[in-house]
């Protein structure tokens, strides 16, 4: 199968992240969002990375060029035509499904459906669509156009030819494949990395060590290039929060179950950069200038 363009269902952190990535590697992109402010956002943000990217000498094309590539709509018709639908929305299963059953309406097959889902097996999600075949998953770390790998979740019910043909496009955006051949609940990432983040929030807790302290740990100790509250903090506090319960919710193990303190911290509305205040706390151009306080 050739593909030619790409649709992004869901404008936030993952969604135009992966656009931007499939912009640059060529592609013609369509990104959906819920609302004009949200894509207008977005989009300035690609923006802002692209250009960034191009004077690294990162990328060949001129901002300009990747821009042309993408285009934004608040309507889920407009994404009709597309090769490949990859959705980032938020980790509830019920939302998920409600995609899942309007690209089974709008994109016959052969197109390919894809979730970017951290945490859902991909069976679960393709249950509701009548050619599971073509569903499978393609999960991105974030900040996705920095990152250097993308794990493709094989299906129960995954075609061999779909799955190869979601390898090759990774590939084609210049990242290396985790390929996840059992479709467990956290896929690899996840499972490998939520409980040590979930370890991280409890040592807080404890008052055994401080968030600047466990994410030095985890720098210096580890050659991450980022602790786990910093992390987070980047991601979202609710997204973390939203694929912890999801992920205990399929497993039931208790070392996936949410830590109370970080209930509290998105309870609060400490969610991260975007909230200008998490774990951390941030000026208004994201710049970290202090701890928060627990709350």
């Amino acid at each position: 199968m050739v593909m030619r363009r790409v649709a992004v269902v869901g404008a936030g952190l993952m969604g135009h992240g992966i656009a931007q990535c499939a912009a640059q590697a060529g592609y013609a992109v369509q990104l959906w969002g819920i609302g004009d402010a949200e894509l207008a956002g977005a989009r300035a943000r690609i923006a802002e990375s692209v250009a960034k990217l191009h004077a690294k000498g990162k990328i060949a094309d001129p901002p300009a060029a990747v821009l042309a590539r993408l285009q934004t709509t608040t309507e889920m018709a407009d994404l009709a035509g597309a090769d490949l639908y990859i959705e980032t929305v938020v980790e509830r299963i019920e939302v998920k499904h409600d995609i899942f059953r309007r690209l089974d309406d709008l994109a016959p097959p052969p197109a390919l459906i894809a979730s970017n889902t951290s945490t859902i097996p991909i069976g679960r999600l393709a249950a509701v669509v009548r050619h599971p075949e073509r569903c499978l998953g393609i999960h991105f770390t974030s900040p996705v156009p920095l990152m250097p790998v993308a794990e493709i979740i094989r299906a129960p019910k995954t075609d061999p030819a779909v799955f190869e043909t979601a390898v090759a496009f990774v590939r084609s955006l210049g990242k290396e494949v985790i390929r996840v051949e059992k479709d467990v609940a956290g896929f690899v990432f996840n499972r490998v990395n939520l409980p040590s983040t979930v370890e991280a929030i409890r040592l807080v807790e404890m008052g055994a060590a401080g968030v600047e302290d466990i994410d030095k740990a985890m720098r210096l100790g580890f050659g991450r290039p980022m602790g786990p509250f910093e992390t987070a903090d980047m991601v979202g506090l609710d997204t973390g929060y939203f694929a912890l319960s999801a992920l205990w919710r399929e497993t039931g193990e208790e070392k996936f179950r949410p830590p109370e303190l970080l209930r509290r911290k998105v309870e609060a509305g400490q969610l991260g950069r975007k909230a200008g205040r998490g774990w951390y706390v941030y000026d208004g151009d994201g710049a970290r200038i202090g701890i928060a306080p627990l709350p």
